[in-house]
C-alpha cells in the first residue's frame, strides 16, 4: 500500500487530520490553514484571486459577488504542485464556493495525475455533521480508533450545559457572519448558541448563512450581537466592526444601546466545522455571562461597545 499523503484544501480539514495526530501526513494545505501552526511551513497550494487588503466589509461583499458572477472561481489550485506531491488523499468540500477551491477544480486537477488518488468531500452543515466529517476522515486515514476517541470526546463539548434559565428567558443573539451588509450566522452557528444557553434571534439550525436587510435584523431587536465575520479574527471583526457604514437601524438595537456588541475569532472558533467549535460554545456561553461576570473580554472574543447611557 503506498503511503499515505494527504492534501488538505479545507482549514477545517487540517484541524482534523491533526487532532488525529497525522501532521507528518500532510504533504500540502490550503494557503488559509494556520493551526495548529506547524502546519505553516507545510507547502500552500491554493491562492486567493481576489486582493482585499486594506478593505472594507462592504467593498469585499462586492469583490466576492463580482467575482462568483465572473464563474472564474474565487480561488487558484496549483496543479503543477498537486502533481509533484502526488497525494493520496485529498480532502476538499463542495458546500460554499466562498470557503475554498470548486469541488469541480478539485475533479479536473486529479483525472490529470497519475496513481490512485481518494478524493473526499467535507460538508457539515450541523454539529451532528461535523461529527460525522471527524468519523469520515478518521476512516479515510485509517485510524478509526482514534476518530471516535476525538468524537466521544466533541459530543461532550456540544451537550447543552445546565441552565436555571427556562427557553422564554434565554438571551437572544444575533450571530453576524457578516457585518456590512449584514449576513445571519447559519448551519451549525444557531446549535452553538442553543448549547451555550441563548436562543439565536436570526437563524434555526441547519439553516443558511443569508443576507438580511436593516429593518429585519431591526425586528429581530436582539439582546446580543455577536460578530463573527468569515475569516477574520478578533482584531480584524473589531476593525470591519468600525469600518461598517451602520445605518440609524443599527443604533436603535437594545444590544447596541445595552454595550452588548461582541467581536470574536470567527476564523477560529466559528466558521470553521471542525474541533475548535468547542471553544466557540465555551465563548457564548461567556459572553452570555459577561454582565454577571463583569468580564469584557477572553480568549477569542471582546465587548467593543458600551452602554449607550
Amino acid at each position: 500500500m503506498a503511503p499515505l499523503r494527504i492534501c488538505s484544501l479545507l482549514p477545517s480539514a487540517t484541524e482534523i487530520v491533526c487532532a488525529l495526530g497525522l501532521v507528518d501526513h500532510l504533504v500540502a494545505v490550503s494557503h488559509e490553514c494556520d493551526y495548529p501552526p506547524e502546519v505553516r511551513m507545510l507547502p500552500t497550494i491554493t491562492k486567493s484571486r481576489l486582493e482585499t487588503g486594506g478593505f472594507s466589509g462592504a467593498q469585499i461583499d462586492a469583490a466576492v459577488s463580482e467575482g462568483l458572477r465572473g464563474h472564474a472561481g474565487l480561488y487558484v489550485l496549483d496543479e503543477e504542485l498537486l502533481a509533484r506531491l502526488q497525494p493520496t488523499l485529498i480532502l476538499t468540500q463542495e458546500l460554499c464556493e466562498v470557503c475554498a477551491v470548486s469541488y469541480d477544480q478539485v475533479q479536473a486537477a486529479v483525472r490529470a495525475l497519475h496513481g490512485d488518488q481518494t478524493i473526499l468531500s467535507l460538508e457539515p452543515t450541523s454539529l451532528a455533521g461535523v461529527l460525522e466529517t471527524v468519523t469520515a476522515v478518521g476512516l479515510a486515514v485509517g485510524c478509526p480508533g482514534r476518530a471516535a476517541a476525538l468524537v466521544a470526546t466533541l459530543q461532550q463539548a456540544f451537550q447543552p450545559g445546565v441552565t436555571s434559565a427556562p427557553v422564554v428567558a434565554r438571551p437572544r443573539i444575533a450571530c453576524l457572519e457578516w457585518i456590512d451588509p449584514p449576513f445571519s450566522g447559519g448551519h451549525w452557528v444557531p446549535e452553538m448558541v442553543s448549547v451555550a444557553g441563548g436562543l439565536d434571534a436570526l437563524a434555526a439550525a441547519g439553516d443558511r448563512s443569508r443576507r438580511l436587510t436593516w429593518q429585519e435584523l431591526a425586528a429581530a431587536d436582539p439582546d446580543v450581537c455577536v460578530l463573527m465575520p468569515c475569516g477574520f479574527d478578533v482584531e480584524g471583526a473589531t476593525e470591519h466592526y468600525r469600518q461598517a457604514d451602520l445605518p440609524e437601524e443599527w443604533q436603535r438595537l437594545g444590544a447596541v444601546r445595552a454595550g452588548q456588541i461582541y467581536a470574536t475569532d470567527a476564523n477560529a472558533y466559528f466558521s470553521r466545522p471542525g474541533p475548535r467549535l468547542a471553544r466557540g460554545i465555551e465563548i457564548l456561553a461567556e459572553i452570555l455571562a459577561a454582565p454577571e461576570t463583569g468580564l469584557t473580554s477572553g480568549d477569542g472574543w471582546r465587548r467593543i461597545v458600551s452602554a449607550v447611557s
